[in-house]
């Protein structure tokens, strides 16, 4: 399975582009984040996938 990460750092930014163009790649699982200049990153860092 084809696991996909998009994210943004703007509120003037979105999500669309990188998750159309991830499903087009074939992934079946994408998760996205849209947090602004923050180290963490939960949904990357999550162990749980």
């Amino acid at each position: 399975m084809k696991i996909g990460y998009a994210r943004v750092s703007t509120k003037d930014q979105n999500l669309e582009l990188q998750t159309a163009a991830l499903q087009k790649a074939g992934c079946e699982k994408i998760y996205k984040e849209t947090q602004s200049a923050i180290k963490e990153r939960p949904e990357l860092q999550s162990t749980d996938k």
